[in-house]
């Protein structure tokens, strides 16, 4: 019998989508990709967490990564310090930039004797940004990329002082005024992308609420209380409704969609498919709302050629059930902990690697 899982079908499609009737372009790195102009993911939320089973996910990275967004943080020490390494090749790109220009330098002072030049390893940054702070600090260091832009975007062009922190901002609106159609979160500060090591692919994120009806509140409280529920059946509507507030169920149901310029489908994607989601369940989780449905509105949607055989064995593969997220609740959005997060019930199949483009 063939498993309901609609995350993984829906990212299978897409696979297939662009190895039928994708165009073959070149890109930045040199690789060359197949690709479409655009596309649409949609996941319900109430049908599992996101995370596809088609093949492993590294959900240790998911979840440091978002971690990091939240903090404001745009240094890869972090990450390196919690075995992550998904930002370190764009870290490890700029840092030999730096040091081949630091050699050619050398090479013309007549004065100072220079051995040939001996290309720096990747296993060798890892190491000094692990173990030396003052390396780190500044090797380490990729510009004002998403964390920086989404709680401390510079306001010195506004009336503002100081910084604007998006992400709170968006708190405060969906606690006040949860019908807003400003809940916008960018990463795409013009004014700094030339001093980003990567510009944002994922460059914006909205959220949308919308009520829930008595019926479905009913449905929460029975799935809280285990079927204590009852005795509100047989109480007017009215009544119901503030029993229901009294016990805290959730009026409104919370959306999200992200906007993202240039999709790795491979490699990329499934991320930022379960990244989006676990920020959803925790804006859901901050503002007593139900977490409802994650869209990504995609262009540039590409599969690089040196993958193709690993979407091949992909499509292959059957689904598995969807896991659980279990998140406990936090103090607020940048206070969260790697160990408030867990996902439940997580059967996949075996890793699948792919060589990251930069």
């Amino acid at each position: 019998m063939r498993v309901i899982n609609n995350t993984d079908k829906v990212y299978q499609d897409l696979l297939k989508n662009i190895i039928t009737n994708g165009k073959r372009k070149g890109d930045r790195t040199g690789t060359g990709t197949i690709s479409i102009p655009h596309a649409c993911v949609e996941f319900d939320m109430s049908e599992g967490f996101p995370l596809l089973t088609t093949k492993k996910m590294f959900t240790k990275g998911i979840t440091h990564e978002l971690l990091w967004f939240l903090n404001g943080d745009t240094n890869i020490k972090y990450l390196v310090d919690n075995g992550v390494n998904i930002w370190t090749p764009d870290a490890f790109r700029e840092y030999k930039k730096k040091d081949l220009i630091s050699y050619g330098h050398l090479r013309q002072d007549p004065v100072i004797d220079v051995q040939p030049y001996e290309e720096p390893t990747m296993e060798h940054f890892v190491n000094m940004i692990k173990t030396n702070e003052k390396f780190a600090k500044v090797n380490g260091e990729l510009g004002p990329v998403y964390g920086k832009q989404w709680v401390n975007w510079d306001a010195w062009h506004t009336k503002a002082t100081g910084s604007i922190n998006q992400i709170q901002e968006v708190i405060d609106k969906l606690k006040n005024n949860p019908d807003d159609r400003r809940m916008i979160v960018s990463a795409w500060n013009i004014t700094e992308i030339d001093q980003m090591a990567l510009p944002p692919c994922h460059w914006a994120f909205e959220l949308y609420t919308e009520e829930l009806t008595n019926d479905e509140r009913l449905k929460i409280w029975q799935d809280r209380t285990k079927g204590l529920h009852i005795m509100l059946m047989w109480i007017a509507p009215k009544t119901q409704s503030d029993a229901l507030d009294e016990a805290n169920i959730p009026k409104r149901r919370l959306s999200l969609k992200w906007h993202q310029r240039s999709v790795d489908t491979f490699l990329g994607l499934p991320f930022n498919i379960a990244s989006y989601a676990l920020l959803l369940h925790m804006f859901a989780q901050q503002t007593n709302m139900v977490p409802g449905t994650l869209v990504g509105d995609l262009t540039n949607v590409h599969i690089y050629k040196n993958h193709v055989d690993q979407c091949e064995e992909q499509l292959r593969r059957t689904y598995m059930p969807l896991p659980k997220l279990v998140l406990q609740k936090a103090n607020n959005m940048f206070s969260y902990k790697y160990n408030d997060i867990k996902i439940e019930n997580y059967s996949s199949h075996s890793t699948i690697k792919g060589v990251i483009s930069v």
